[in-house]
């Protein structure tokens, strides 16, 4: 075992773990972080969605070791801190996650968390680029819902584009 030390949710962390764990067991089991569900531990379906220093990855598929002091890991309770205090809806969370609400998006929930993790992502992803989300950019979601709420994701992307 070793220490690793990166920073989750904007708090440095450091744990005795060997550096072949997957980021995700040191998220749930080591750390408590439970957003990130574990749905394949293959990078398939894309339950564990987080963010690594703005970007989505997949902790289920990177090991622990690989990442750097400096790294970042967002998960989805540290995504209501990343937005400014104004634009933070009644409930005070991400824009994001007010659309997922006001859309009603969730039936079983499980794999919402990397849903809108991999939503803000790319809406900042084609901010960067000067443009709007597309129906393209859309179709290259590969996260995986059991419950088949595609459509209200969509329109809750596209709302929470707007908020954010």
């Amino acid at each position: 075992m070793s220490e690793q030390t990166f920073v989750v949710n904007g708090e440095r962390v450091t744990v005795d773990v060997s550096g072949d764990v997957r980021v995700l067991w040191v998220l749930r089991d080591l750390l408590g972080v439970t957003g990130p569900k574990y749905g394949c531990g293959i990078n398939v379906c894309k339950a564990c969605t987080s963010h690594i220093n703005g970007k989505a990855f997949n902790p289920c598929a990177v090991p622990v070791g690989e990442l750097s002091a400096d790294d970042e890991v967002t998960t989805i309770e540290g995504l209501p801190a990343q937005a400014a205090e104004e634009s933070r809806g009644q409930h005070g969370l991400h824009p994001m996650q007010e659309a997922w609400l006001e859309r009603d998006v969730v039936q079983c929930g499980y794999c919402q968390p990397g849903q809108i993790m991999a939503a803000v992502a790319l809406v900042r992803k084609v901010r960067d680029e000067g443009r709007t989300v597309t129906e393209a950019d859309l179709d290259g979601i590969r996260n995986i819902c059991r419950c088949g709420t595609y459509t209200r994701i969509r329109e809750a992307i596209r709302d929470g584009e707007t908020r954010m």
